[in-house]
């Protein structure tokens, strides 16, 4: 694998512990401005809005300059955007702050999922956009515990410098090490917003919001589920995420790994296993051992599934991939927000803090529907009898002898 991955990886991690972080520093930024912890929690909403819409805002914007150069902007946002944070004067601009940083994050997957690509043999695609992503899962396992660690101890302003920093190393690397690929001919953002009208490419963002959405309608409600069912005191919650964020990194190696050789079934696999677990996980949730191998699973099965759908979309949007790629990550963030609101709704019914485990699985098996629906379409398109037509399939008329 070539060191341009390492650059990549590098401002993954960046971007992984800047998002996260937030989540065990909010008592701290609430108290320094002022503002009630559901207040401070805008700074989580905002983010996540902030990658959804700016992921195909910044794609668009990118169309006419290189991948790299692209990739160099998007880095250099979110330095500012985290230095920002780290001097705000008042919560609206640390807001401010946090989206400014955000519209970096889906743009910087999407376009970087198709530089890792097109840096390797077609054998070795997803494994070169697990390696990148490693950057973001690592970051649950170190950049996130450390941040909180370092903000409750020093400051949490300090925490936003530092990651201030890793986008600056980040930029850096991407100068450095990523090669000025030469963008493909003839591709223009009518190209790109053409393939967002395959049927494969849709099922594939489709599979991405029900599929993580299942892995966080759970993870959202740990904390109460952990302390008020499993038993863990409040101080194990940061052990037991940093266990998630290890099963993180195992599922994304392996998806890596098996999506060049078998995409479909290790989706299969995956998703039914997730839907599974996920059930299950409302009966483990009542013992601490069991909770914490599940969590570890749930982790693993759930980011298994994200070098696979990603290259799914790369090889489907063929040829104008870039915008696929980055909304693709934009729905990552819509599953998740879909998820916390649902599992938000179900507790409020007074379901129990295990409810929200059964909407992970019904939307997690909802992924497997139709990860198996686009395999049956497929298969029907490359039957014989059918010839392609841009993204459509038409009959091919059979002549008839006498």
């Amino acid at each position: 694998m070539p060191l341009a991955l390492l650059a990549l990886a590098i401002g993954a991690f960046g971007i992984g512990t800047t998002e996260f972080v937030i989540m065990g520093l909010l008592p701290e930024v609430a108290g320094d401005f002022g503002v009630s912890i559901p207040t401070a929690g805008y700074l989580v909403t905002g983010y996540a809005l902030g990658v959804m819409f700016g992921a195909p805002l910044m794609t668009v914007l990118g169309t006419r300059i290189s991948r790299k150069r692209m990739l160099m902007l998007l880095m250099a946002l979110f330095v500012v955007g985290n230095l920002l944070s780290a001097l705000a004067p008042s919560f609206g601009v640390m807001l401010i702050g946090r989206v400014v940083a955000s519209l970096a994050h889906g743009a910087f997957f999407g376009i970087g999922s198709v530089v890792a690509a097109d840096l390797v043999a077609p054998d070795k695609k997803a494994g070169a956009i697990a390696l990148m992503f490693t950057g973001l899962t690592v970051a649950n396992v170190v950049g996130v515990p450390l941040g909180t660690l370092v903000g409750q101890s020093v400051g949490w302003r300090v925490t936003f410098g530092i990651v201030a920093v890793l986008g600056v190393v980040g930029l850096a690397g991407i100068a450095g090490l990523v090669p000025d690929l030469p963008k493909p001919e003839g591709v223009r953002l009518r190209h790109e917003l053409a393939a967002l009208k395959n049927v494969q490419v849709l099922l594939a963002m489709a599979m991405t919001v029900l599929g993580f959405g299942g892995v966080f309608a759970a993870i959202t409600y740990i904390a109460p589920m952990m302390t008020h069912v499993a038993g863990f005191a409040d101080g194990s919650v940061t052990w037991l995420l940093v266990l998630f964020g290890v099963g993180m990194v195992g599922g994304n190696l392996i998806g890596g790994r098996y999506a060049d050789r078998a995409l479909m079934p290790l989706l299969y696999v995956s998703l039914g296993a997730l839907a599974v677990v996920l059930a299950l996980f409302t009966l483990t949730a009542q013992n601490k051992a069991a909770a914490a191998v599940t969590i570890v699973l749930i982790g693993a099965l759930g980011f298994a599934t994200v070098p696979p759908l990603q290259k799914r979309v790369l090889d489907q949007a063929h040829g104008a991939p870039t915008l696929a790629s980055a909304l693709n990550i934009g729905a990552f963030n819509l599953g998740n927000a879909l998820s916390a609101w649902l599992g938000g709704l179900v507790i409020a019914a007074g379901l129990g803090y295990t409810a929200p485990n059964w909407v992970g699985a019904v939307l997690a098996a909802g992924a497997l529907v139709l990860a198996l629906v686009s395999a049956a379409l497929e298969r029907r398109a490359d039957a014989p009898g059918t010839v392609t037509t841009g993204s459509a399939r038409t009959e091919r008329p059979t002549a008839v002898t006498h």
